[in-house]
């Protein structure tokens, strides 16, 4: 007897530090052995799904990350300063104070630089997870997405150095300073796809699973300030946009991330956790892309399309 199995593709997308729940997601694949024959990222699904197609392991990956937060590459990063500054409301008066006058100079450097953030800081980051190899090296066939700036168009990174397009990939308008490459000018892709399910589809996959770390658009927060207002625009743009192209996925997974601020990567442990939940919830939906004899050890396998 022959089975058909589709090609099954993974779309990761962008959400900062909630994107570690994507380790969870990748976690359930590993243990109920469900193939992927694809992984496309956005931002930091960029750089969670290059390091599990660089053949790197859910728990390497989360012990890589413990190892990152006690560094000194990230205690001494911006991003740890920013980090500390939206946590400032549990401060003492002294540390509020000092938070307040690195937030006011972490801004201003907006006003005379393409980021807030350098780009070693972040670079630095991606180094520390992904190895030194080409994209077309990986174990798993990936591809990472960015934004070209000058077209406006996305633009799927498939070759070259695997860092550099992750890179561009996490190139946060305004935090961090886009990335060059090849005549572009490119910047993080969620400003196109936030979780690329469309790419997904154009690379080959018959089956995709779009996974979304986006924050819940109900919100309780109070508008005092101009950046207040943008910041809220651009999340209500982000929401809208993002249902239009998970409508491209066959299986939806949403950790539940809350409002989590991109910057809690400490709280590793708990999004891997819910990672894993949201997923097991959807186990059911994604068997439906195996063939029989995966789950019972019978018959033959066939692909419906060429290689992924």
């Amino acid at each position: 007897m022959i089975f058909v199995r589709k090609r099954i593709g993974v779309a990761l997308g962008g959400g900062g530090a909630r994107g570690i729940a994507h380790i969870g997601v990748l976690r359930v694949f590993e243990q109920e052995r469900i193939p992927v024959d694809l992984i496309v990222g956005t931002s930091i699904g960029a750089l969670v799904g290059g390091a599990f197609a660089c053949g790197m392991d859910t728990h390497q990956m989360e012990e890589l990350i413990h190892s990152f937060l006690e560094s000194p590459t990230f205690k001494n990063s911006a991003i740890k300063s920013i980090k500390d500054i939206h946590s400032s409301k549990k401060l003492s008066v002294a540390q509020r104070v000092q938070a307040f006058f690195k937030n006011r100079y972490i801004l201003a450097q907006a006003l005379f630089r393409v980021g807030m953030l350098q780009h070693e800081d972040f670079q630095a980051m991606i180094d520390y997870f992904l190895p030194d190899i080409d994209i077309q090296d990986c174990q798993i066939k990936f591809r990472a997405v960015a934004t070209d700036l000058l077209s406006g168009e996305a633009v799927v990174l498939d070759h070259g150095p695997i860092r550099r397009a992750v890179m561009a990939s996490c190139a946060v308008p305004g935090a961090v300073p886009p990335v060059e490459l090849n005549g572009k000018i490119l910047s993080d892709g969620g400003i196109v796809y936030l979780v690329p399910t469309t790419p997904a589809k154009e690379e080959g996959a018959g089956f995709v699973v779009g996974v979304s770390v986006n924050t819940d658009l109900a919100s309780g927060d109070e508008f005092r300030s101009a950046m207040d207002i943008y910041v809220r625009s651009t999340e209500i743009m982000g929401y809208h946009l993002e249902r239009c192209r998970l409508k491209e996925a066959d299986v939806v997974i949403r950790p539940d991330v809350g409002r989590l601020h991109w910057t809690e990567f400490d709280l590793a442990d708990d999004l891997i956790s819910e990672g894993m939940r949201a997923t097991k919830e959807k186990l059911h939906l994604i068997r439906k892309a195996l063939p029989f004899y995966k789950r019972w050890g019978r018959g033959k396998v066939v692909d419906t399309q060429g290689p992924a």
